[in-house]
């Protein structure tokens, strides 16, 4: 395999995870006495551009269908964070009643809809059919479409040339990611700036964050190697934030290359630091692998003596990443009941792979259950707060990554 943002031949492993179905494809009840497809995944580092990527399995329209189940609205801290950086957004670029907001990867309209509130013109680009119609459900314009270069320019004759563009979580997510950024550079007003939020690998390594690889996720990424991709495609970056969520993301300002703004000495800063921990060395990456194992012990050790001590362990969030793990680990119903899960669509089906079954979060207070492990890691204080009962029972929450921890 040849890298994605490059093509120089790939050599370097960064870890194996074996065999998986895709992350997002739950199952229906009518859909257990079929075989599911599971495929390599395993991710790979180019020596020439530091890409992290995950090799090719499965075409992204099969990853992303029309029952795709990922809605980001039932998360409130993500809700509070798409409505605060409306907020600075507005505030840094004096965006206005004339200005034109696009967002890439739309999603349910969890983001948009607090653009469209004040007054703004805005469109969302998003593919899956499932996303794309809660979103108009809010009253939003949404192409329900994969974007690139060509869809961008037939945006950008429709008069939807941009001054602000959005992408959060999904630059990892797109497997031709040169096109993708060509058409960030062709629907971006001269002036224009596009922002990019991604979980950043240099806390991806440091914290090892291995369940957030799955098929889904194409690329993981460095500013260093995100500043390659932008050479090569057209585009500047001109800032960086560091940002607490999904377990530590970067938010990367980007314009037109030779754009107007200058460059903050934040971005030369962030490199440095990349530079310095080891990003473009090959031993950095040598960690990832042994840390799963060891996450993967200490998770089936727990439930092991938890179902021998006659202990009930249930999940909470059914995450991606929690699939990644429990399929990694070979976890089953026998020891982890179910997983409860807020989002209505992902109710009443079932885990892919595991097959563990999805309730609604009302079955933790009927079951009383003794540990609550919860697998989207990155909201569990989101989790514990709105499910602080279970200490009344004397229930413990807990999460494997990146080790076994009760909370």
């Amino acid at each position: 395999m040849n890298c994605r943002g490059c093509a120089t031949p790939l050599s370097l492993p960064l870890i194996d995870l074996g065999t998986a179905p895709p992350s997002n494809a739950y199952l229906r009840a009518d859909q257990l006495n079929q075989a599911e497809q599971w495929v390599p995944l395993r991710a790979m580092v180019c020596q020439h551009c530091w890409l992290v990527q995950t090799e090719d399995y499965r075409a992204a329209d099969s990853l992303f269908d029309a029952d795709y189940a990922y809605f980001s609205s039932y998360s409130t801290s993500w809700l509070s964070h798409a409505e605060h950086y409306v907020a600075q957004m507005v505030e840094r670029f004096g965006l206005n009643a004339r200005s034109r907001v696009v967002e890439i990867a739309a999603n349910d309209g969890y983001l948009l809809q607090y653009v469209a509130r004040r007054g703004i013109a805005c469109l969302g680009v998003e593919p899956t059919a499932s996303t794309a119609r809660a979103a108009r459900e809010k009253g939003l314009e949404i192409r329900e479409l994969f974007f690139g270069e060509d869809t961008a320019a037939a945006l950008a004759a429709e008069g939807w040339s941009a001054d602000l563009m959005a992408a959060n979580n999904v630059l990892a997510h797109v497997p031709d990611i040169n096109d993708f950024l060509q058409g960030f550079a062709t629907l971006l007003k001269p002036s224009g700036v596009a922002t990019f939020e991604f979980p950043h690998l240099l806390r991806l390594m440091a914290e090892q964050q291995f369940d957030t690889l799955y098929h889904e996720h194409y690329s993981y990424l460095s500013l260093t190697a995100v500043q390659a991709l932008c050479t090569r495609n057209g585009l500047e970056i001109f800032d960086v934030e560091e940002l607490p969520t999904h377990g530590g993301s970067l938010r990367v300002y980007m314009q037109r290359a030779a754009g107007v703004r200058a460059t903050s000495a934040t971005v030369a800063e962030l490199l440095a630091r990349e530079e310095g921990a080891g990003v473009k060395t090959a031993g950095f990456y040598s960690t990832l692998a042994p840390a799963a194992v060891r996450i993967k012990h200490e998770l089936l050790r727990f439930l092991l003596q938890a179902k021998a001590e006659g202990k009930r362990v249930v999940g909470y969030g059914a995450a991606a990443k929690g699939n990644t793990l429990l399929n990694y680990a070979g976890v089953k119903p026998d020891l982890l009941a179910w997983v409860a899960d807020a989002n209505p669509h992902k109710q009443g089906k079932f885990l892919p792979g595991s097959r563990i079954p999805v309730v609604a979060p009302e079955r933790i207070v009927a079951d009383k259950p003794d540990y609550v492990l919860v697998l989207p890691w990155n909201l569990l204080t989101e989790v514990t707060l709105q499910q602080a009962q279970v200490r009344e029972w004397g229930g413990q929450f807990v999460v494997a990554v990146p080790e076994l921890r009760f909370v």
